[in-house]
């Protein structure tokens, strides 16, 4: 069972394992949220890469615009797979975008703005596996929030299942899963992370907030020693200086 990673290394490479798991249970849609909003997507996907060593030219790297794709075919002139961008184009400039050949696809950091070509990409690509990396799809301002957004996250985002997912809620808990694991909520208490809740599926806002209050009340005590470092704050830090 993976426990609370320590470093961004120790993210990725659960990460990693948690993909090979779901694709190895038939999973095609699927995706790893690193939710920092200090952490660049290109250190990540470095690090994320060599899990598709074996495809070759067989995977399709797509990034969310066509500058971000340049810029990656620049740095990784040793790359054996294909890279390309998600675009903005008409229905038929995206049917280029995908073909026989392409066997895995890595969707890389892409965001609310590009779901409507993502959706239409994915379709495209049918029952061959994607993965998303570092995907910011749910952003309400963009997404929307009525009947429309509704059936954009039953259509599509609803079927993309998050094989790893990390996420600070603030400085003593966070959120966790690691596939084939369930959701986890962890709390800072004393010296060390420790595993508040399980979970069959991703809590609630209001469900978070309950199971930290609880957790809270449970590991408070009258004489409460002085907290050190923990290793959550520690990542954070580690990724704060990977950022600058």
């Amino acid at each position: 069972m993976a426990e609370l990673p320590k470093t961004l290394e120790d993210a990725i490479a659960q990460s990693t394992e948690a993909v090979k798991s779901a694709l190895a249970d038939g999973m095609t849609r699927i995706q790893v949220e690193l939710l920092f909003p200090e952490l660049k997507f290109m250190t990540v996907a470095e690090q994320f890469l060599p899990l598709f060593t074996e495809y070759e030219s067989r995977l399709k790297v797509f990034f969310a615009d066509a500058g971000a794709a340049a810029l990656a075919r620049r740095d990784w002139t040793d790359a054996q797979f294909k890279i390309s961008d998600i675009g903005t184009g008409r229905a038929a400039s995206l049917e280029a975008k995908i073909q026989p050949e392409d066997e895995i696809f890595l969707f890389i950091a892409p965001t609310s703005v590009e779901v409507p070509q993502l959706e239409k990409l994915c379709e495209l690509i049918g029952e061959r596996p994607v993965i998303m990396l570092t995907p910011r799809l749910e952003d309400s301002s963009v997404v929307g929030i009525g009947y429309t957004a509704r059936e954009t996250r039953r259509r599509f985002i609803s079927t993309i299942e998050s094989c790893y997912y990390i996420r600070p809620v603030d400085d003593e808990s966070a959120l966790f899963r690691c596939y084939p694991g369930v959701w986890e909520v962890w709390l800072e208490t004393e010296d060390e992370y420790q595993k508040v809740a399980e979970l069959p599926k991703k809590p609630s806002g209001d469900e978070l907030d309950a199971i930290l209050m609880g957790g809270q009340r449970e590991n408070t005590t009258d004489a409460t020693p002085a907290r050190k470092p923990s290793v959550f704050k520690s990542l954070q830090r580690f990724i704060k200086a990977l950022s600058s």
